[in-house]
């Protein structure tokens, strides 16, 4: 019998980190849950990671997922802006690797491909799929949604992506 794998898609960002929780079990999802962790921008940039960081911890104790999935950096053209993002996706890519959890990464337009069905999405319709593929789905920011959408893509690339990595 199969047993339904707890997936957890993570919208990396300074300000905001969306966080989003489905279960899968073959071709059917399920939303378990959803939000956005904050950081205080009056704060230092060390400290504002130990909010991610602390954030996201007790998300993974509370939800327990299985495997986990990031979105890529993308380059900004501002360099100091890239640099402190590509700082809070290390935070969201070492949170589910502590807790011992394979973690994925995905292109946006690899995340937009797997919900919209193309690689060019705007987020009304990343966000409207998500609402189509898992109705019951709630989330409090832009953030939140779209990690619901990288945790998609997650359940819908999961086996291809295990059987590269079984191969590397």
């Amino acid at each position: 019998m199969q047993q339904a794998i707890r997936i957890i898609g993570i919208d990396p960002g300074l300000r905001r980190t969306g966080w989003g929780v489905v279960e899968s079990l073959g071709n059917s999802l399920r939303f378990v849950g959803s939000g956005t962790v904050r950081s205080n921008d009056k704060a230092d940039l060390a400290s504002r990671l130990c909010q991610l960081h602390d954030g996201l911890s007790d998300i993974m104790h509370v939800h327990m997922p299985m495997e986990a999935a990031v979105e890529q950096t993308f380059v900004n053209k501002d360099a100091t802006a890239t640099l402190k993002l590509g700082q809070a996706r290390g935070i969201a890519m070492l949170v589910p690797a502590r807790a011992g959890i394979p973690v994925a990464e995905y292109a946006p337009n690899a995340v937009k491909k797997a919900v919209v069905g193309a690689g060019h999405g705007d987020k009304r319709q990343i966000h409207m799929m998500v609402r189509v593929l898992m109705p019951k789905a709630t989330f409090d920011s832009d953030d939140a949604a779209d990690a619901l959408a990288i945790a998609i893509c997650h359940a819908h690339n999961r086996l291809g992506v295990t059987a590269r990595a079984a191969y590397a």
